[in-house]
């Protein structure tokens, strides 16, 4: 006999905290992103030198703003971290 399907839409709370998770594991791969930038930025032939403090500047700005941002997305992930789409399994 075949297992009994999952249902197609999933409640809006599990919607969401699934979104959630997947910004969450984005986060890293942002902030890797954009903390490579300042080395796209140097100055070619004929271009004055960067400074190294605008970049540090820069750098310790997306920092705060990671930090910021896991904070912000961390009640939300600590909530009922069972999915109430997936039904329950009978043995």
């Amino acid at each position: 006999m075949k297992a009994p399907r999952l249902p197609l839409f999933v409640a809006p709370d599990a919607y969401r905290r699934r979104r959630l998770r997947d910004a969450a594991r984005m986060l890293p791969v942002l902030g890797a992103l954009l903390m490579l930038l300042p080395v796209l930025w140097g100055g070619g032939e004929g271009q004055p030198a960067r400074s190294t403090a605008i970049d540090g500047l820069y750098l310790f700005g997306i920092w705060g703003v990671l930090i910021l941002a896991a904070r912000l997305m961390a009640p939300g992930l600590a909530k009922d971290p069972q999915d109430s789409a997936a039904p329950p399994r009978e043995e």
